[in-house]
């Protein structure tokens, strides 16, 4: 590829004239022509040169699609129907950017004419429409195939001298970039004869720079050079360039940061927050938080007809187990795509370090309520059973629940395993909790831990804490009768179900409900969770008071009427207000 750094001057010769009074007076500056240092304008190296110093058109083929021709910046397009303007090649990775923020969706690019082009030989072309664009794209050679020479470049300024017929020296031209380059050898007759000043550099496709100090040199260098790199002369402008035993060096290089995963279409980042992937060369990659948490796994790489492969396979971690395409590399970044919709984004962190202790994980739970946003248990879903019933952790080992309002008393306990610091759990009756819960993931506010292939993540609550309109909301329901005026589920109106009923919340997270000659009682709580205020109640198994067993968002609340709306992962909303009894 050539690189982008390379000068677009207009063209100009630094012309020396040399002029003598007679033949015999000619100053050869130049190479010994005893020496066959002289290039023959139809010779090999001749070509070599014009085909490394071709314009290159592959860096822009997200906007032409054509690797032969490249576009003069600026230019105006509509990507996905957002018009922007591309002021250079930078830009392109806006571009790009808008065509990767969906994974699933149709890119669509329209160019706005006219635009010009440049060719392979500098030749500039003005574009008036997308026909005339298409008659250029369907000229060039794709693959890799084409002439040029792209995994080796030529570092400016190059010196060359000119000839006469009776090979005396007649000019000195000195030579500033690529296009001048072709053109100086494009427009020497056959038979005309020019030398080079040694040594001269060169770059290749991995920045290594090395010299030549002969004609021969330099056409060895050329020649190994033509098919030394993938040239990207192809219209996947995601690709990226990179070789399996690039990926490989670039896993093992540094610890990679969970920045995103998804998995059957269900967004799993949260969960992964401050998880490390660390790869060593053997084969073996390990999982870890920056709390000490290790999981340990395999991985190996491997060449497709669809690209390369990296499969990941750990005991404990099912959404990172797959075969997983790598369909975007950089120094910091990896991008992983299943077919399914499936995908993982890493980024590079060489300074990832973990620290955990005992004391930080009982100072961290020991303080306040914790909300139980998630518990899974081999694949199956058991947060409802906790929605509005936080627990407490006490210094001593003590353990709550509070259900109804009233706390039920367990025990919990840190140990040390070889994977990391865990937390034991136990309360009679509730065997879903009652395990050993590694910790995954440790920070004020948020804890995550697994066992085998179940989950439980716990916020925290601190009740009385000046947290805003959720506390406003709090004031709002507790103390107060409240009916139940409007009630939806997936646009089905279940609002009767509720007449007669009314509901009230009180201080220590007990919600009765009573009316028709029943009583219910549940617990609830409202909380601050990013930048929603949630509403958990739980209120048992009975219809219909189960319908409203939901981690529901505050939609709007005052004094005298609250909105609360719910939409599960299956797309199903459900909404429902409660008005101030009078």
């Amino acid at each position: 590829m050539k690189r982008l750094i390379r000068n677009l001057f207009t063209w100009s010769l630094a012309v020396v004239l040399v002029t003598t009074s007679c033949q015999d007076e000619v100053d050869v500056i130049g190479p010994d022509t005893s020496s066959g240092e002289n290039i023959e304008a139809s010779s090999a190296t001749a070509q070599l040169i014009s085909r490394t110093s071709a314009k290159d058109g592959s860096t822009d083929n997200i906007v032409d699609g054509a690797s032969c021709i490249s576009v003069v910046f600026p230019i105006s397009v509509t990507a996905n129907g957002l018009e922007i303007t591309l002021d250079s090649e930078d830009d392109l990775e806006v571009l790009e950017a808008i065509f990767d923020e969906f994974d699933d969706d149709d890119d669509v690019l329209d160019i706005l004419f006219p635009i010009t082009i440049v060719t392979g030989d500098f030749t500039e072309v003005t574009i008036n429409n997308e026909d005339e664009l298409e008659t250029y794209v369907e000229r060039c050679i794709e693959g890799g195939d084409d002439d040029d020479i792209e995994c080796i470049d030529f570092n400016y300024p190059l010196t060359f001298f000119t000839f006469n017929a009776n090979l005396q020296q007649t000019d000195t031209i000195v030579i500033e970039s690529d296009r001048q380059l072709y053109r100086f050898f494009d427009e020497l007759d056959d038979d005309d004869i020019v030398s080079l000043q040694y040594p001269v550099s060169l770059t290749l496709y991995d920045n290594t720079v090395i010299t030549v100090n002969s004609n021969e040199e330099l056409r060895r260098a050329l020649e190994s050079a033509s098919d030394a790199c993938d040239e990207d002369d192809d219209d996947d402008y995601n690709d990226d360039d990179f070789t399996k035993e690039r990926l490989d060096n670039l896993l093992a290089e540094c610890p990679w940061e969970v920045d995103e995963v998804r998995r059957n279409s269900i967004d799993q980042t949260e969960q992964y927050l401050d998880w490390f992937l660390i790869f060593a060369e053997d084969g073996s990659v390990t999982a870890r938080s920056n709390v000490g948490a290790s999981i340990n796994g395999t991985w190996n790489t491997q060449e497709s007809d669809n690209g390369i492969l990296l499969t990941l396979d750990f005991d404990l971690l099912s959404d990172f187990t797959l075969e997983w395409l790598v369909y975007e590399i950089d120094d910091d970044e990896i991008k992983l795509y299943s077919g399914d919709g499936d995908r993982i984004r890493l980024e590079q962190d060489c300074d990832f370090t973990d620290s955990i202790s005992e004391d930080r994980v009982a100072n961290i739970l020991e303080d306040c309520l914790w909300i139980v946003k998630r518990l899974q248990l081999d694949g199956v879903d058991n947060s409802s059973a906790y929605l509005g019933t936080p627990i407490k952790f006490e210094d001593g080992g003590q353990a709550k629940l509070r259900v109804n309002g009233t706390f039920v008393t367990g025990t919990w306990n840190i140990v040390e395993t070889s994977a990391g610091f865990a937390v034991e759990i136990s309360f009679q009756g509730r065997p879903e909790l009652n395990l050993s819960w590694l910790i995954t993931s440790l920070e004020e506010y948020r804890v995550t831990f697994v066992n085998e292939n179940s989950e439980l993540v716990l916020e925290k609550y601190c009740e009385g804490n000046n947290d805003g309109e959720a506390q406003e909301v709090r004031s709002f329901i507790i103390n107060s009768t409240w009916l139940v005026a409007s009630y939806f589920s997936d646009g089905v109106d279940g609002t009767a179900n509720f007449s007669g009923y009314e509901f009230g919340f009180d201080t220590e997270g007990k919600v009765v409900v009573e009316g028709n000659g029943q009583m219910v009682e549940g617990s609830w709580v409202v909380y601050l969770d990013n930048d929603s205020i949630d509403f958990d109640m739980n209120l048992g198994e009975n219809d219909p008071f189960n319908n409203l067993n939901e981690d529901w968002e505050v939609v709007s609340a005052t004094e005298t009427r609250i909105e609360l709306k719910q939409t599960n992962d299956n797309m199903v909303t459900k909404t429902i207000v409660f008005e101030k009894a009078n």
